[in-house]
């Protein structure tokens, strides 16, 4: 039993080291062009007004929407931002690339390193403009956490929830992303990854109860956002949450049967 877990603490360190070399080199070449850098803070930045902006416009004209009032669902919309935040800065990037790592052969060179080939593809790109941001998402958070009175459990429970979400954002986008294998080119892929995202970022009671079930059961992206916040809420809320956990097991099963499946298609450009 300890040599496993040594083993396994040794493959931990091992990553986490191969990890800080992509993100060093991300950065790097990020500083290489500053204004590139600056401007996509400030996009951010425009889209985080916009967005709560957006709310505070519909709440003048209603006082609840559903269940929730004003502060509940900007405290929603922020969890959002902040797990979009972090989609965007860690993984996101690499879904734009991996496609043209299939069609240029690429993908050979990430096939012969011995770490996963999972991992090297789709966190080998980092966006460390996007980094800055998390703090001013993670503030919005703990701002309208702080208006909706949230308890002690909810705060210590807060970014574990909110890691859950990521988590489930993030592999369902890998599924997707894997679909690559049998396509040309991957930007009617990614389009669909965003579109499947704009659905995500507005509370589950908001759609019809079909709508609802497929976007929370068959395609679970309801779950994201919907699940940590109501649990949050309402800790007797906890079905969803569960529903989150089992929903991560699930896509992960998947992720790894369309992936095996698509290196089994996959030949290389060089063959």
């Amino acid at each position: 039993m300890g040599r496993m877990w040594n083993h396994a603490k040794q493959r931990v360190v091992h990553y986490l080291r191969v990890y800080f070399g992509f993100f060093s080199t991300c950065f790097i070449a990020t500083m290489s062009f500053r204004i590139h850098f600056v401007l996509l803070i400030v996009m951010d930045l425009f889209f985080y007004i916009s967005t709560l902006g957006s709310i505070h416009i519909i709440y003048n004209h209603v006082s609840m929407i559903g269940p929730w009032n004003r502060e509940q669902l900007l405290f929603f919309v922020s969890v959002m931002l902040t797990i979009q935040q972090c989609h965007m800065t860690f993984v996101s990037e690499n879904f734009w690339i991996f496609s043209s790592t299939i069609r240029t052969g690429a993908l050979d060179f990430i096939l012969l390193k011995p770490i996963s080939a999972l991992f090297s593809a789709f966190f080998r790109h980092i966006r460390p403009g996007s980094f800055i941001n998390i703090l001013i998402a993670w503030g919005t958070v703990i701002y309208y956490g702080m208006e909706v009175h949230l308890d002690l459990l909810a705060w210590l429970l807060l970014p574990f929830c909110i890691l859950l979400g990521l988590v489930l954002a993030s592999s369902l986008d890998m599924v997707i992303a894997s679909s690559m294998f049998w396509m040309l080119e991957g930007t009617g892929i990614n389009f669909l990854r965003i579109e499947l995202q704009e659905l995500s970022r507005w509370p589950d009671f908001i759609y019809g109860s079909i709508t609802s079930r497929i976007l929370t059961i068959v395609v679970p992206i309801l779950l994201i956002g919907s699940a940590p916040v109501r649990f949050l809420f309402d800790h007797s809320d906890w079905l969803p949450l569960l529903g989150l956990g089992v929903a991560i097991i699930v896509v992960w099963v998947v992720l790894h049967f369309v992936w095996n499946a698509g290196l089994n298609l996959y030949e290389s450009a060089s063959s």
